[in-house]
């Protein structure tokens, strides 16, 4: 690669160039000297012999006669040669020439400073043209050794870029060969999962057969026995003591367990009555017998056996009589490695349950208007958008992600929403899906009452359910996806919350929107925002995408208040505790804040 001079010449040719223009140059100047130096000799000559004249034509102080001298000067001299110039004309003619040729001598001398300084000049000039020529070559010099490294770094380059080049295309083939195993293991992991499902399906589906059998078994069994002890006869000569015993001791073979206090007295009491004939004795017998009977069908249908305890329900907790708005943040924890979705109170007011998209839940207790830590769930498969309390259960049934979980008024039966478009009911004792509802639409939320279930859904749908009947019996549309549901500690009043930027509360005794709420400012930061009701449905409270909290009075429908605090990103829950005394705030930036 040749280096290049000014206005892109090339570097040989541009220093050729240069040294032709001296050598001209010097052409030149030299003969101008050339010319100058025999002048100035001439000029020499002349004066040097114009000086010895003079010395000659000086006059002897003692000579009277002057001598006539015969020099060249008389060649011009006419014909009459007897006229001889006095001294003192030629004197005067020799001093004018003299004259003459001191002033082309001075001339000629100013001439030759004049060029000698020119010279002097040019030589400078020269001396610095040849000094910059050397800068120059040295710098030709230079780049030609740069051109040659540069060079051999290029072969350098090219020779690591064709290794490269060969490792990127081994690589390309080795990720192509890599991404081909990855999409066979990828089919085959899905293969695997769809197997899975497929034979937790059957496991399950055998399961409830078997149990369905069993029940059915058990029921065929203490029908056999009940008709066996209604066959069975009474004689008239037995004493009521010794028909209750028998009576007592049936019960006890069909039912191990204690036979409920109601039944013992209704047939001690008809057994102590006084007998008026056989007959009476025997609808007696029958009577007490369908009571058993009457009693054990109502346990089946119940879930429980024979001699069970009475089913479960949630204990009431107090409500609240007049809840207070949060005016002051007491506690602030960054509870979670990624962002919180979902918070719950417990019963008692004093633990609390977050969970988030890390895949944790953490229980906290509120101690003096402190969290602290209590324990940490893990176990989940994916994020966690809501939590709720009770014992814990694993339930397997859904195909995609679970959205929203409640239980129902019964420990042993619970209600899930999840994205694969339906809502299912559990019963809990046994571990199996009691009933699958297709919702037609995503589920981001679901409540239950006592034998209702509501949802909320991506199409802008809240949908009623009958856990009776196998339809819908109710849809409220709203005009946003909706993000929360929240029922009521009465029950009879629904609020619901949805990306229109709004909450609304419907009437569930009318089935229709009672109020609407709005504030400036307010809007949802996800689809998974949820409001609440105060314990005494006073107020209604949600959280917004500023990280500030907004208070309604139910009442008046208008805004009581808006929190702003250590939120700074969007609030993705809320929750209020039974006694009405606190308030958490979930958020997006990992933090939990309690409000009092």
């Amino acid at each position: 690669m040749a280096g290049s001079g000014p206005l892109g010449v090339p570097t040989a040719r541009w220093k050729r160039h240069i040294v032709r223009q001296l050598r001209q140059r010097d052409r030149a100047q030299k003969a101008l000297f050339l010319e100058l130096v025999p002048a100035y000799n001439r000029l020499l000559e002349k004066a040097e012999l114009l000086a010895w004249i003079s010395e000659k034509l000086q006059p002897e102080p003692n000579d009277v006669t002057p001598t006539t001298l015969q020099g060249p000067w008389e060649e011009d001299s006419g014909p009459d040669s007897d006229e001889i110039p006095s001294p003192t004309t030629l004197r005067v003619k020799w001093q004018e020439e003299e004259e003459g040729l001191r002033r082309v001598c001075g001339e000629m001398a100013y001439q030759v400073v004049e060029k000698s300084a020119a010279l002097g000049a040019l030589e400078s000039t020269l001396e610095e043209r040849q000094s910059r020529l050397a800068a120059l070559e040295a710098h030709v010099a230079e780049l030609q050794e740069a051109r040659a490294r540069h060079a051999r770094q290029v072969d350098a380059q090219r020779e690591l870029n064709a290794a490269q080049r060969a490792a990127y295309e081994a690589l390309r083939a080795h990720a192509r060969l890599q991404e081909a195993a990855l999409r066979r293991l990828e089919e085959e992991a899905r293969d695997l999962l769809e197997r899975l499902v497929q034979r937790k399906a059957r496991a399950a589906a055998e399961r409830n057969l078997r149990l369905e059998r069993l029940e059915k078994a058990k029921q065929a069994q203490v029908s056999l026995e009940l008709k066996k002890a209604a066959k069975r006869t009474v004689s008239i000569s037995e004493s009521p003591h010794s028909v209750s015993q028998g009576i007592r001791e049936e019960a006890e073979t069909l039912a191990p367990t204690a036979e409920p206090l109601s039944l013992k007295s209704e047939a001690g009491d008809k057994w102590k009555r006084p007998f008026r004939s056989a007959s009476a004795t025997s609808l007696t017998l029958s009577r007490c017998v369908d009571v058993v009977k009457e009693l054990l069908d109502f346990k089946k249908r119940r879930g429980h056996s024979v001699g069970g305890a009475p089913e479960q329900r949630y204990q009431s907790i107090p409500v609240c009589v007049a809840a207070r708005p949060p005016t002051q943040v007491q506690d602030v924890l960054d509870a979670h490695l990624s962002e919180v979705n979902a918070v719950c109170f417990g019963p008692s007011s004093s633990l609390l349950a977050t969970g988030g998209a890390d895949r944790l839940i953490q229980l906290w207790n509120v101690v003096g208007g402190r969290l602290e830590a209590n324990q940490t769930l893990e176990g989940a498969g994916g994020s966690i958008t809501s939590v709720d309390f009770d014992p814990s259960e694993t339930l397997s049934g859904h195909t995609d992600k679970v959205t929203a979980a409640k239980f129902k008024l019964t420990r042993h039966q619970a209600v899930t929403g999840s994205r694969d478009r339906t809502v299912k009911e559990w019963d809990l004792g046994r571990a199996y899906c009691s009933r699958t509802i297709n919702v037609l639409s995503y589920c981001n939320d679901v409540v239950c009452g006592d034998h209702v279930i509501i949802s909320g859904h991506y199409d802008q749908k809240i949908r009623f359910w009958d856990s009776r009947v196998p339809c819908c019996t109710q849809v409220i549309p709203v005009q946003g996806r909706v993000t929360s549901l929240n029922l009521s500690y009465d029950q009879l009043h629904l609020l619901s919350c949805s990306r229109d930027d709004t909450l609304k509360v419907i009437d569930l005794r009318v089935s229709n929107i009672r109020q609407v709420f709005r504030a400036d400012g307010f809007r949802c930061g996800s689809d998974w925002t949820k409001a609440v009701f105060s314990p005494d449905r006073s107020y209604a409270l949600a959280g917004s995408w500023d990280g500030a909290l907004y208070i309604w009075d139910v009442d008046t429908g208008k805004l009581e208040g808006s929190l702003r605090g250590p939120h700074c990103t969007a609030i993705n829950a809320v929750a209020w505790c039974a006694s009405g005394s606190h308030v958490v705030s979930v958020d997006q930036a990992r933090k939990v804040v309690l409000w009092r």
